[in-house]
């Protein structure tokens, strides 16, 4: 049997009644802390650190297991030849960071020049686009013979490849993200006053943020291949090649824990700039913003 309630009149005052609270003790416990043990071992740096020494113990084991030097030498060794080598391989990682920071400062001031006259009119967004399309697939090592020949053998032309393989994944990305903003957004900035510079700062910016973020990963990863492979091809001199050269030589002398050492400087030089700098970058504006999880 079903009762309906009669809805009052327009105008007429709704009865008035009280509801006793429901007794929610049963219900338990809505929210507790974690264990100790639950919350360390769910924190992201053990997680991580715990995945890079499991890789470390898999790679020590195979290495003694197949007992070949030569072909496959142990992370124990290669660390020991990193130790020993270190003069020389901090000279090399330090020649490898000046053309990179140089490279890459200039592919982003290029980039955003890019992306300034994109946002500007239809006619730079589809001339950014335009060129993106062009040269955007093609390889930046491929334009390596290319800069030789232009600024000779050197940081320069390291420098240039580094400025293409930067240039369009943080332009594109960055234009992507602008175009992303909601117009909610752009209204309320321009009904506070902004316009010119503090309406792209203080709006846009910060919205299209986690985009930009991802284009500077992006360019970062394609510059630091871009590199590597550079001077793996080419080199530059015994007195300031870098990590690449370094690999390079190690492997005409058939030094393989010399090339390990190397291969494992490129990667401990990639993890600290994810883990330390943008890494510090996310946790101080996307996930602060709560546009991040």
């Amino acid at each position: 049997m079903t009762t309906t309630e009669r809805i009052p009149a327009a105008g007429t005052a709704r009865p008035e009644f009280e509801r006793e609270p429901i007794d929610a003790s049963g219900i338990g416990n809505v929210e507790r802390p974690l264990p100790l043990f639950e919350r360390f071992y769910r924190n992201d740096v053990v997680q991580r650190t715990a995945i890079i020494l499991l890789l470390i113990v898999i790679w020590e084991a195979y290495a003694r297991w197949l007992d070949y030097a030569l072909l496959f030498p142990t992370f124990t060794e290669t660390v020991r030849v990193a130790f020993v080598d270190r003069a020389e391989l901090w000279l090399r990682i330090a020649a490898t960071m000046r053309a990179l920071l140089i490279g890459y400062t200039a592919g982003l001031a290029v980039a955003a020049v890019f992306t300034t006259l994109a946002v500007a009119s239809d006619f730079g967004a589809r001339f950014l686009s335009t060129l993106t399309a062009m040269f955007n697939p093609l390889p930046a090592i491929a334009l390596l013979p290319l800069a030789l020949i232009w600024f000779g053998l050197g940081t320069p032309s390291l420098v240039f490849v580094i400025i293409h393989s930067v240039l369009w994944a943080v332009a594109l990305n960055t234009l992507t993200g602008f175009r992303a903003v909601p117009e909610t957004l752009r209204m309320s900035g321009r009904n506070l006053g902004l316009k010119g510079v503090r309406y792209v700062v203080l709006i846009l910016v910060p919205a299209a943020f986690p985009s930009i973020l991802a284009g500077l990963k992006i360019g970062w990863a394609f510059a630091w291949r871009t590199l590597i492979a550079a001077e793996l091809v080419f080199g530059a001199s015994s007195r300031s090649g870098g990590l690449g050269w370094y690999i390079f030589a190690a492997r005409s002398e058939l030094d393989t824990a010399r090339v390990f050492a190397g291969l494992l400087a490129v990667i401990v030089i990639g993890l600290l700039v994810e883990a330390v700098i943008f890494r510090t970058i996310e946790s101080r504006t996307v996930k602060l913003w709560g546009m991040q999880r």
